[in-house]
């Protein structure tokens, strides 16, 4: 059974981002986008781990920590704009356990993710694995499979197809998928995932000029095709 962990932030495109990269890792990930609502997805979903953005409406970050930490000790991890230290210190003392500022990588806060459950005595996720189509993806040993043939990437190629593999289906902006590569709110050229596409799309496709995995979505960026 996959660790549960509910993403509570009011910017949509970053929880979007940050459940692709957490759900490519093993975990199952529910949502919420304002403190009240998180209350009711806590309550029902008992997550293993909250990250947690401060400053949110309805309902701040410490106002559900205050509310939270009255019934569950659940670990948590604060999202925050804000660099000040005073700020950072009522939030570990009503209860977080971590905190990181943004901008942030998101391997960087899937590192605290593992080290934050593993200080509280949690297991590592299962579903290291991901399997579409015939492609399998390794994500400990980095290894990439299309039928028989073993894949060579490079580890912006690896990140860039682990994520369409953990959501197929879904549309990925060229902006969501930079941050992918670069970290949440990179400031750079979206047009340079087109290139890191075309690259993977030479190494995956059997005929990359009519793409059978990883689909062209005109106007709004590319997803992994289903099947």
């Amino acid at each position: 059974m996959p660790q549960t962990i509910l993403i509570v932030d009011d910017e949509k495109r970053l929880v979007s981002l940050v459940e692709s990269y957490l759900t490519q890792e093993g975990y199952r990930v529910v949502t919420a986008f304002n403190g009240k609502d998180a209350l009711g997805v806590a309550e029902k979903e008992k997550p293993d781990l909250v990250i947690l953005d401060i400053m949110m409406p309805e309902m701040n970050g410490y106002e559900f920590m205050r509310n939270h930490r009255t019934k569950h000790d659940t670990p948590i991890i604060m999202l925050t704009a804000k660099v000040e230290d005073d700020d950072k210190v009522i939030g570990l003392e009503l209860g977080a356990d971590d905190y990181v500022t943004k901008p942030f990588k998101p391997r960087e806060l899937m590192a605290r993710v593992r080290n934050v459950l593993r200080r509280v005595g949690k297991s590592e996720p299962t579903g290291k694995t991901l399997k579409v189509s015939d492609i399998v993806l390794d994500r400990d040993s980095r290894e990439v499979l299309v039928g028989t043939r073993n894949i060579d990437l490079t580890p912006s190629e690896f990140d860039l197809l682990a994520a369409l593999m953990a959501t197929p289906g879904k549309v990925f902006s060229r902006l969501d998928l930079l941050d992918v590569i670069q970290g949440v709110r990179y400031e750079g050229y979206e047009r340079t995932i087109d290139t890191h596409v075309k690259n993977l799309r030479s190494k995956v496709e059997v005929d990359p000029r009519n793409p059978h995995y990883i689909e062209t979505v005109y106007g709004v960026g590319y997803r992994l095709s289903k099947g």
